[in-house]
């Protein structure tokens, strides 16, 4: 789907009709992130089932995670995930997530690598299996660190993106991206951070695009948040931005992304850039179309 922000048309494309629409000084950015295998599925000392799902390093083996069952997972619990990884919890943080720390004699990658599961969307209903380690991934991931895949990239592929003139950003994707808002009041919703990274080159290329009257893409909501918390230049940080209506872009231009959930931060991040009746409207003609959501569903311009 396309939605012109300055009509208010939508219009419906194949995703491969994407270089028609990027002009040629227009600059593309992707989030170069990969998903770990997050999700450590174990047992406690009762037998009983047990899930640490895995959020964001805070050193080598200590981790911030959602656990499962969370009433009976208290600080001094452990969960035996494999022969060589036990996990630890450690104590509780102020959001009710816990800080764990995975006993193990393997680097805390190989531990992950080995014996955790890739973190499949809830609703696919099914156990991960071994195409998902490469199927949930877009075709130019390579720095590890997310729990969840920047969807908006698994539209592509290497000939579509060799059409057009891209640049390379990362942001791990966290709670932050997938926690609904429960808050009446948005305002009142806290984002929990999420680690991005700029670099030098994507920075002049995002200069230069400009300078020359390009407009910047930003392929999916987490490459959108990484640039307008860097306002472009070049570094690396934690994120807690909440793009809402109404927002002052500062870098981006035009947006790819998916087809989101009601009360999410992604659904308001689109309505901030196109509007929130012209996204309602989008989404209403989506659901009347067919359009498919989620992560693996179709894909929405706003140019």
């Amino acid at each position: 789907m396309v939605v012109e922000r300055a009509t208010g048309t939508i219009t419906h494309r194949h995703f491969r009709d994407l270089p028609t629409l990027v002009a040629p000084r227009d600059l593309v950015v992707l989030n170069t992130t990969r998903v770990i295998r997050a999700r450590l599925l174990g047992s406690r000392d009762s037998g009983a089932p047990a899930e640490i799902f895995l959020l964001r390093p805070i050193d080598e083996y200590r981790f911030e995670a959602m656990v499962s069952p969370g009433g009976k997972l208290h600080p001094g619990r452990v969960v035996h995930v494999a022969p060589d990884l036990d996990v630890e919890i450690e104590s509780l943080t102020e959001r009710r997530t816990r800080i764990v720390r995975l006993m193990t004699t393997l680097t805390s990658t190989e531990a992950i690598q080995r014996f955790g599961h890739v973190p499949l969307p809830p609703y696919i209903g099914r156990s991960d299996e071994a195409p998902d380690a490469e199927r949930y991934q877009t075709v130019y991931a390579r720095q590890q660190g997310s729990v969840a895949a920047p969807t908006a990239g698994l539209h592509f592929t290497p000939a579509l993106l060799e059409q057009l003139h891209t640049t390379e950003i990362v942001l791990h994707v966290g709670a932050g991206t997938f926690k609904p808002v429960e808050t009446e009041d948005p305002a009142e919703h806290t984002m929990h951070e999420e680690w991005y990274e700029i670099g030098v080159e994507a920075a002049e290329a995002i200069r230069t695009a400009k300078m020359a009257g390009g407009a910047v893409w930003a392929v999916g909501t987490t490459s959108t948040r990484a640039l307008e918390s860097s306002r472009g230049e070049p570094g690396a940080g934690e994120t807690k931005l909440f793009i809402r209506p109404p927002y002052h872009w500062r870098v981006v231009d035009k947006l790819i992304t998916n087809f989101h959930l009601p009360r999410s931060t992604l659904l308001m991040l689109v309505a901030a850039l196109a509007g929130y009746e012209l996204t309602m409207h989008a989404y209403d003609v989506a659901v009347r179309e067919g359009y498919r959501f989620y992560s693996y569903g179709d894909a929405m311009a706003i140019v």
